[in-house]
C-alpha cells in the first residue's frame, strides 16, 4: 500500500483512540440531521479501526435507534473526512450510489425542441446526471463538475473545513435491509476496487492511489442479506442488552448524555423502566417494540413541557403511552 496512506491511516486510527478517552462528542448540525451529542464505546472504535485497516465495510446491525446512522456521523466528524450518506428504499438500484439519471426531465426537453435547435447539446445526458455517494467519496472534483454543468442538482455535500480528497470519506449507506439482493451484491466489487468506471465520461474514479473510504452500512434486519456480502463485512451487533436492568442502566446513562440536568435521574429511571414494560408487551403481541430513540423522544418531550422533577414525573405517565407504545389496544365493550 501506498505509504501516505499508510501514514493517514494511522493517524486516523489514533484520532479514534483519543475519541475513546472523551466523555461525549458533540456532533454539528449536517442537512437534515439535528445537532447531537455521542459517546463512543471500545466496540464501535475497534471496529471502525479495524475496517480502516482491513479496507472492508462495516454492517451495522441492531434495533432501530440505537444509535447505528450516527455512529457514521461521529466517525466523520472525529477524522476530519467527508461524510455522504445514502437513505435506501425498495426502489433504489446500485447505479443509484453512483448516479441518478432524470429521464423524465430529459423526455420533456426533447418534446420541446425546435428547429433549428442543438438536439445533441440539449439532450446531452450529462445535463440530466447527480453524482451519487459513491461518486463523492471516490472524487470530489469529478463530481462537482457534474453537479454544476447539471440540470438535475440533487443535494450537495458539505465539506469540512479545509477538506481536501487525501483526507478521505466516511459513506453511510443507511437501511441496505430495504434493497434486493442486487444492491449489496452490486457493491462488492465497487468496494473491492475502490474505483468504478464512468462509462460516458470515458474515465475511472477513484483508484489505487486514492485513500480508501470508510463505508459504513446499516440494516434493520427486514430482509436478510446476501451471505457473500455479509462476508466481506466487518459486523457489529448494537442490539440493546436483553437484561432489564442492564438495558434500564444504558437508558439513564444515554439520556443524561444527551440531555444533563434537564431531565434528572429520577425521570430517567422511571421513563427507562416504563420503557422495558412496553418492550415486553410489545414482544408478547409479536410487534416491534420500543427502543432508545423512542425513550430519547420522551425525555426530550418532558424536557420541553415540563420544568421540575414533580412536574415530568407526573407528565410522564400521561403521554408514556404515545411514544411507547406501538401497537393496538383492545378495549373491552
Amino acid at each position: 500500500m501506498n505509504p501516505e496512506i499508510l501514514q493517514k491511516i494511522s493517524t486516523d486510527v489514533a484520532k479514534l483512540d483519543e475519541a475513546l478517552t472523551k466523555l461525549e462528542l458533540n456532533l454539528p448540525e449536517y442537512g437534515s440531521w439535528p445537532q447531537s451529542v455521542h459517546q463512543f464505546d471500545e466496540k464501535s472504535i475497534n471496529v471502525l479501526k479495524t475496517a480502516l485497516a482491513a479496507r472492508r465495510p462495516v454492517l451495522l446491525r441492531g434495533d432501530p435507534g440505537t444509535g447505528k446512522s450516527q455512529l457514521a456521523h461521529a466517525a466523520s466528524v472525529v477524522l476530519g473526512r467527508l461524510f455522504v450518506y445514502e437513505v435506501v428504499n425498495a426502489h433504489t438500484e446500485g447505479q443509484d450510489l453512483l448516479w441518478k439519471f432524470d429521464a423524465v426531465s430529459r423526455l420533456a426537453e426533447a418534446q420541446t425542441i425546435k428547429a433549428g435547435d442543438d438536439k445533441r447539446a440539449i439532450l446531452d445526458t450529462q445535463r440530466f446526471i447527480s453524482p451519487g455517494v459513491l461518486w463523492w467519496a471516490l472524487d470530489w472534483e469529478a463530481a462537482h463538475k457534474v453537479y454544476e454543468d447539471s440540470h438535475y442538482q440533487l443535494s450537495l455535500p458539505e465539506r469540512p473545513l479545509g477538506w481536501q480528497q487525501a483526507h478521505g470519506s466516511v459513506i453511510l449507506i443507511d437501511e441496505i435491509d430495504k434493497a434486493n439482493a442486487e444492491l449489496p451484491n452490486s457493491l462488492l466489487e465497487i468496494l473491492g476496487n475502490n474505483a468504478v468506471e464512468i462509462p460516458w465520461l470515458n474515465t475511472t474514479i477513484g483508484g489505487k492511489g486514492n485513500l480508501p473510504p470508510l463505508v459504513i452500512i446499516t440494516t434493520n434486519e427486514e430482509r436478510e442479506l446476501p451471505s457473500a456480502f455479509v462476508r466481506r463485512c466487518l459486523v457489529l451487533n448494537l442490539d440493546l442488552p436483553k437484561d432489564d436492568k442492564a438495558l434500564i442502566d444504558l437508558l439513564v446513562e444515554r439520556g443524561k448524555l444527551h440531555f444533563g440536568d434537564q431531565c434528572s435521574p429520577d425521570v430517567r429511571s422511571k421513563a427507562a423502566g416504563q420503557l422495558v414494560k412496553d418492550r415486553v408487551m410489545a414482544k408478547d403481541k409479536g410487534v416491534t417494540p420500543p427502543g432508545q430513540a423512542e425513550y430519547l423522544d420522551i425525555l426530550r418531550a418532558l424536557s420541553v413541557l415540563a420544568k421540575t422533577e414533580d412536574a415530568q414525573l407526573k407528565l410522564l405517565d400521561k403521554i408514556s403511552e404515545f411514544a411507547l407504545r406501538k401497537y393496538p389496544v383492545m378495549h373491552d365493550k
